[in-house]
């Protein structure tokens, strides 16, 4: 979707509204990032202020959606409990401005710029995780409590808009390369998921607001400071998938009981995990695995997608088989 010759143009329409963020219209706008949407860097060379623009891909999210997550994101910010950048507030009262390129219609969110950089996957990020896990105890505690204003909307991420053929990312079953006993055994282990997350519930305790893509690009620390970002696909899900989405591109990794177990550890002390949470983790690894293929599937444009397709079907097959090891 993201072409150089719409890339530019996005370029150039950031650049006629950059005083909606109170940028001199001469500042440059670059290009970060393309996923599910573009990010782009804004930097006045004579201030050296920089702020983040995040480019919304069409027809995912509808405005009340993205003003609904800058809420939370900014009651965030003023209970102080969170480190992440803060929306800008525009000089035409909305914090989301729409532009025109390629004949559709772009949601436009500006931030703050924070330092920092992803954890490096290494000896240090168990370290990083059981602070992961804190920080994410501390994000739902602040789910629990907060009383969202009356218009807020996010999505609910329900195994029919994770998994189903017609779920929110796509259907896993499009995957390139996808064998029919890779087919076979993915729908096996969805059979088990379904008994199991049944049987879970949707209670309060285990249910409400979450990140849901608090994974490594996702996370920005500088010394021993640890910022969030990214609350696109924020909505209402499992607290325990959080630590799904962590994990997310690694999840074959050996050094994933490692974090898991620092995970944990971080959680519980700031807020209680129970055995029966934690027993779902891996249950909620093999959803994120199987949504992750679906996406891969479904924006096969993106830089993310070229990068990972190849072999990661074959890959969710081969975590499949290992979770229904020991399960009748």
């Amino acid at each position: 979707m993201y072409t150089d010759t719409l890339v530019n143009t996005l370029k150039m329409e950031l650049g006629q509204c950059l005083n909606y963020w109170r940028m001199p219209t001469d500042a440059r706008v670059d290009l970060l990032t393309t996923s599910e949407n573009a990010t782009f860097i804004s930097h006045d060379c004579h201030t050296d202020r920089k702020i983040i623009i995040r480019v919304h891909r069409p027809d995912y999210h509808e405005q009340q959606e993205i003003e609904s997550e800058l809420a939370w994101i900014s009651d965030l910010r003023t209970s102080g409990q969170i480190e992440t950048p803060a929306p800008i507030e525009t000089t035409h009262g909305s914090p989301v401005v729409s532009i025109k390129a390629d004949g559709r219609e772009f949601f436009v969110v500006g931030f703050e710029h924070v330092s920092g950089a992803e954890p490096d996957v290494g000896q240090s990020l168990p370290n990083w995780f059981e602070k992961l896990g804190a920080v994410t105890a501390t994000l739902h505690q602040h789910s629990r409590d907060w009383q969202p204003p009356d218009w807020f909307m996010r999505k609910r991420w329900t195994l029919d808009t994770m998994i189903a053929p017609d779920g929110l990312w796509g259907d896993w079953r499009d995957a390139p390369g996808l064998s029919a006993d890779d087919e076979a055994v993915i729908n096996q282990a969805i059979g088990h998921i379904e008994r199991e997350i049944e049987a879970y519930g949707l209670g309060d305790d285990r249910y409400g607001l979450v990140h849901a893509d608090l994974r490594l690009a996702n996370l920005l620390v500088d010394g021993d400071r640890m910022s969030i970002i990214d609350f696109d696909d924020s909505g209402f899900c499992w607290y325990a998938y959080d630590f799904a989405a962590a994990i997310s591109f690694y999840e074959l990794d050996p050094i994933i009981p490692q974090l898991r177990e620092a995970w944990v550890k971080g959680y519980r002390s700031v807020a209680e995990f129970s055995d029966e949470d934690e027993a779902l983790l891996e249950t909620f690894v093999m959803i994120r695995r199987i949504m992750l293929t679906a996406w891969l599937a479904s924006h096969a444009d993106s830089e993310a997608a070229q990068e990972l397709i190849d072999g990661y079907a074959e890959g969710t097959a081969q975590l499949a088989r290992v979770y229904l090891q020991g399960r009748p």
